[in-house]
Protein backbone atom coordinates (compact mmCIF):
# COMPACT_ATOMS: atom_id res chain seq x y z
CA UNK A 1 0.00 0.00 0.00
CA UNK A 2 1.45 3.40 -0.85
CA UNK A 3 1.87 6.40 1.74
CA UNK A 4 -0.22 9.25 0.73
CA UNK A 5 2.26 12.45 0.34
CA UNK A 6 1.11 15.48 2.67
CA UNK A 7 -0.99 18.44 0.51
CA UNK A 8 2.95 20.67 0.59
CA UNK A 9 4.99 17.88 -0.79
CA UNK A 10 2.98 17.19 -3.58
CA UNK A 11 2.12 20.85 -4.41
CA UNK A 12 5.23 22.63 -3.96
CA UNK A 13 4.30 25.37 -5.96
CA UNK A 14 2.93 27.64 -2.86
CA UNK A 15 6.32 27.06 -1.56
CA UNK A 16 8.35 29.47 -4.14
CA UNK A 17 6.38 32.46 -2.80
CA UNK A 18 7.59 32.25 0.26
CA UNK A 19 11.16 33.41 -1.22
CA UNK A 20 9.65 36.60 -2.17
CA UNK A 21 8.20 37.22 1.10
CA UNK A 22 11.61 36.71 2.50
CA UNK A 23 13.62 38.64 0.22
CA UNK A 24 11.09 41.75 0.96
CA UNK A 25 11.61 41.35 4.82
CA UNK A 26 15.43 41.46 3.98
CA UNK A 27 14.95 44.60 2.04
CA UNK A 28 12.69 46.18 4.71
CA UNK A 29 15.20 45.38 7.65
CA UNK A 30 17.80 46.40 5.26
CA UNK A 31 16.31 49.98 5.34
CA UNK A 32 15.49 50.12 8.59
CA UNK A 33 19.07 50.27 8.94
CA UNK A 34 19.66 53.55 6.90
CA UNK A 35 21.54 56.35 8.83
CA UNK A 36 18.68 59.11 10.15
CA UNK A 37 19.75 61.57 6.68
CA UNK A 38 18.64 58.52 4.13
CA UNK A 39 15.55 57.37 6.36
CA UNK A 40 14.33 61.43 6.25
CA UNK A 41 15.41 60.98 2.18
CA UNK A 42 13.84 57.58 1.11
CA UNK A 43 9.56 58.56 1.27
CA UNK A 44 10.18 60.98 -1.53
CA UNK A 45 12.33 58.87 -3.12
CA UNK A 46 9.89 56.16 -2.95
CA UNK A 47 7.20 58.82 -3.93
CA UNK A 48 8.75 59.40 -7.07
CA UNK A 49 9.52 56.17 -7.94
CA UNK A 50 5.43 55.64 -7.39
CA UNK A 51 4.88 59.01 -9.53
CA UNK A 52 6.81 57.03 -12.56
CA UNK A 53 5.51 53.60 -12.07
CA UNK A 54 2.70 53.56 -14.76
CA UNK A 55 2.96 50.98 -17.81
CA UNK A 56 5.59 51.83 -20.39
CA UNK A 57 7.37 54.10 -18.13
CA UNK A 58 10.94 54.51 -18.49
CA UNK A 59 12.21 53.04 -15.24
CA UNK A 60 11.04 49.43 -17.24
CA UNK A 61 13.08 50.83 -19.92
CA UNK A 62 16.22 47.86 -20.89
CA UNK A 63 18.71 50.93 -20.66
CA UNK A 64 16.67 53.60 -18.94
CA UNK A 65 17.86 57.26 -19.86
CA UNK A 66 20.76 59.05 -18.42
CA UNK A 67 19.31 62.86 -18.43
CA UNK A 68 15.74 60.92 -17.42
CA UNK A 69 17.38 59.31 -14.35
CA UNK A 70 18.97 62.75 -13.28
CA UNK A 71 15.94 65.35 -13.84
CA UNK A 72 13.74 62.45 -11.59
CA UNK A 73 16.75 62.64 -8.98
CA UNK A 74 16.60 66.45 -8.70
CA UNK A 75 12.84 66.55 -8.60
CA UNK A 76 13.38 64.90 -5.68
CA UNK A 77 16.00 66.66 -4.02
CA UNK A 78 13.96 69.45 -4.59
CA UNK A 79 11.46 68.18 -2.65
CA UNK A 80 13.73 67.60 -0.30
CA UNK A 81 14.83 71.12 0.53
CA UNK A 82 11.22 72.73 -0.19
CA UNK A 83 10.28 70.40 3.32
CA UNK A 84 13.35 69.38 5.57
CA UNK A 85 13.97 71.81 7.65
CA UNK A 86 17.28 70.67 8.33
CA UNK A 87 18.11 72.27 5.19
CA UNK A 88 17.26 75.81 5.07
CA UNK A 89 19.34 78.13 4.21
CA UNK A 90 22.13 75.79 3.22
CA UNK A 91 24.12 76.40 -0.15
CA UNK A 92 23.47 74.26 -3.19
CA UNK A 93 26.97 73.69 -3.49
CA UNK A 94 27.63 72.51 -0.14
CA UNK A 95 24.86 69.86 -0.74
CA UNK A 96 26.39 67.68 -2.94
CA UNK A 97 26.39 64.95 -0.80
CA UNK A 98 22.74 65.19 -0.43
CA UNK A 99 22.20 64.80 -4.42
CA UNK A 100 24.91 61.87 -4.45
CA UNK A 101 22.60 60.03 -1.25
CA UNK A 102 19.61 60.72 -3.56
CA UNK A 103 20.90 59.39 -6.90
CA UNK A 104 22.60 56.20 -5.11
CA UNK A 105 18.63 55.60 -3.29
CA UNK A 106 16.90 56.25 -6.34
CA UNK A 107 18.70 54.04 -8.60
CA UNK A 108 18.44 51.34 -5.93
CA UNK A 109 14.80 51.52 -5.50
CA UNK A 110 14.43 51.58 -9.05
CA UNK A 111 16.40 48.29 -9.14
CA UNK A 112 14.01 46.67 -6.72
CA UNK A 113 10.72 47.60 -9.04
CA UNK A 114 12.21 46.90 -12.10
CA UNK A 115 13.28 43.37 -10.47
CA UNK A 116 9.58 43.01 -9.19
CA UNK A 117 8.16 44.04 -12.47
CA UNK A 118 10.01 41.38 -14.12
CA UNK A 119 9.51 39.04 -12.02
CA UNK A 120 5.28 39.76 -12.40
CA UNK A 121 5.79 39.79 -15.78
CA UNK A 122 7.49 35.88 -15.81
CA UNK A 123 4.46 35.03 -13.43
CA UNK A 124 1.76 35.57 -16.17
CA UNK A 125 3.91 33.94 -18.97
Amino acid sequence: MSKKLPYYMAYPLPLQYDDERIERRDYEYMQSLYPEMAKKVLPYVEEECDRMEYKCSMMYDEYPDKLQLRMMSNRVFREVLKNEKVFYGEEHKELDWLKDLIEVMLYNELHRRRCDYRRCIRRIY
